[in-house]
C-alpha cells in the first residue's frame, strides 16, 4: 500500500490544490506557543518535545491500530495520504524563486539581494555568494520538503514522516532557544541517514566521480549539517559552477531542479521495484 500512497500523494500534490489546504499548522503553532509560555514547561526542552511532536505521534499511531485491521487495511489509506501530504514542504520551490529568478537573469544584483531577503530568508555579502546560498536553499528545500519525508514513510510509515515534519516546524518556529536546540539535535538524527542516501541518489544520475571526491570524507562524518552536505553533493552532481551571472546564473538553477527531479524518478523507480519483490 506504501508505493499506492506515494503515486497519489504525487498525483494530489501536482494536480490539484489540496495540499494547501491540509498544510494548515495555525492549531500546531497555537498549542506551541501556548506551551512556551507555560513557565514551568519552559524550563523542559524535552518535556515541550514529548508535547507537541510525542503526543502527536503517539496519538497517531492509536488511529491506525485501529484502522488497519478493518477492510484490510484499505481505511487507514485516506489517513496515510492525509499525512503524507501534511508532512510535505511548505510553500512551493519553484514559484518562490520565480522573483530572484527574474532580477538575477536582467542583472538587477540590488533587486535580486531583496528578493532573496524577503522571499527566501536569505543575505549575502557578495553577488557571487548570494546565487550558491539560492542553490543551496532549492536543494534543502528540495530534500526536506520531499525526499526526507517519503524516505522515512516508505521506511517506518507515516508516523516517523509526521515526526519528521513536527521536528521540522518546531526549529522553524520554536522561540524558546533550548527547544529549538533539542528539536534540531533530534533532526539531524533523522537527516543523517536520508541526506546519504540521496547523495548516492545525486552521485548515480549526476557526476558520480564530482560526487566522491567532494564527500566521500563525509559520509560517515556526524558533524556536517545535512544542509551542507546535500548543497556540496548537489553542486558537483550537477558540475553547477558558483559564480555565473545573467541567465547562466539562472541555467544553473534549471541544471540543479533537473538533478532532483531526476533522483525523484530513481527513488519511485526503486519503490515500484520494492513493491514488486516483496
Amino acid at each position: 500500500m506504501s508505493f499506492l500512497v506515494l503515486l497519489l500523494v504525487l498525483w494530489i500534490e501536482k494536480f490539484s490544490a489540496w495540499r494547501r489546504h491540509i498544510q494548515q499548522d495555525g492549531a500546531w503553532r497555537r498549542e506551541l506557543a501556548k506551551a512556551e509560555a507555560n513557565p514551568k514547561l519552559a524550563q523542559r526542552p524535552w518535556a515541550l518535545m514529548g508535547l507537541l511532536v510525542v503526543l502527536p505521534l503517539v496519538l497517531l499511531a492509536l488511529l491506525l491500530a485501529a484502522l488497519e485491521p478493518l477492510a484490510y487495511g484499505w481505511l487507514a489509506l485516506p489517513v496515510h495520504i492525509l499525512v503524507i501530504i501534511y508532512s510535505l514542504g511548505r510553500g512551493d520551490v519553484l514559484a518562490d524563486l520565480g522573483p530572484f529568478r527574474d532580477a538575477w537573469r536582467r542583472g538587477d544584483t540590488q533587486g535580486a539581494y531583496h528578493v532573496a531577503e524577503r522571499d527566501l530568508g536569505l543575505e549575502a555579502d557578495a553577488g557571487d555568494d548570494l546565487l550558491q546560498q539560492v542553490q543551496g536553499y532549492q536543494l534543502w528545500q528540495a530534500y526536506q520538503g520531499f525526499f526526507a519525508v517519503i524516505f522515512w514513510y516508505a521506511l517506518l510509515g507515516p508516523v516517523a514522516a509526521l515526526a519528521y515534519r513536527l521536528l521540522a516546524l518546531t526549529v522553524e518556529h520554536a522561540s524558546l532557544p533550548a527547544l529549538r536546540e533539542r528539536a534540531e539535535q533530534v533532526r539531524h538524527a533523522f537527516d543523517w541517514v536520508p541526506v546519504r542516501v540521496l547523495t548516492a541518489s545525486f552521485s548515480l544520475v549526476g557526476n558520480f566521480v564530482a560526487v566522491s571526491r567532494v564527500l566521500l570524507h563525509e559520509l560517515l562524518s556526524w558533524e556536517i549539517s545535512a544542509r551542507s552536505y546535500i548543497d556540496l553533493a548537489g553542486r558537483a552532481a550537477a558540475e553547477v559552477p558558483a559564480t555565473d551571472d545573467g541567465e547562466a546564473g539562472v541555467a544553473t538553477l534549471d541544471a540543479l531542479w533537473q538533478l532532483v527531479v531526476r533522483a525523484a524518478v530513481l527513488w519511485y523507480a526503486g519503490f515500484a521495484l520494492w513493491a514488486l519483490v516483496f
